[in-house]
């Protein structure tokens, strides 16, 4: 049976290049890893959101065929992207919730700052991961299947192609790199 990652490689390759067959095979094999992610994502989110899972894949998917033409390197390179659309996607429509529920000021420190940390947290993240996506992409790669996609030590180092160990190493540096750049204040001013 032929290896799922070179599957998806090889359709990326035939996508890109206008094959419809391909992409039709291409989001069969793909769409169910993207609602795992999406549901991974939602389920950090409130309890009420108004978007659900199958909905983001949908909004994911329009926005990943708009981008066809892009070079696409591998499965790894898929997931990577896709996953870092849904987060902006959710950072996004956080930003542009609409405040239809109106309370009184009375009751305002209930609802606000959980939200807000909540928002500055995801903002904190999307930049940091931002900087770290310039300063080092392997580990950026490696933060974004092992957070966002939820991938054990195993799985992740098996779709970034790394030895276990050598995956477990990087992941040390990214997490140590990520905190103490959030310690410095960095996440915390990049946004403002």
């Amino acid at each position: 049976m032929p290896d799922k990652a070179s599957d998806i490689t090889g359709l990326l390759n035939q996508w890109r290049h206008g094959d419809q067959v391909a992409e039709n095979e291409l989001f069969d094999l793909v769409v169910p890893d993207l609602h795992r992610l999406a549901r991974y994502l939602m389920s950090g989110e409130r309890k009420d959101h108004s978007l659900q899972a199958t909905e983001l894949v949908d909004q994911i998917y329009l926005r990943l065929t708009a981008a066809k033409n892009r070079d696409w390197q591998s499965r790894r390179h898929f997931f990577a992207i896709a996953g870092r659309i849904m987060r902006r996607y959710l950072i996004d429509h956080a930003r542009g919730r609409p405040d239809a529920d109106f309370i009184a000021l009375e009751g305002m420190e209930n609802f606000l700052p959980a939200e807000t940390a909540k928002i500055d947290l995801a903002l904190t993240i999307d930049h940091l991961l931002n900087r770290l996506a310039d300063e080092h992409p392997d580990w950026c790669n490696l933060v974004e299947v092992k957070y966002f996609l939820g991938l054990t030590d195993d799985e992740a180092a098996e779709v970034l192609g790394m030895k276990l160990r050598t995956m477990q190493r990087m992941w040390s540096d990214a997490r140590q790199w990520l905190f103490e750049q959030a310690e410095s204040g960095y996440g915390k001013s990049a946004h403002s």
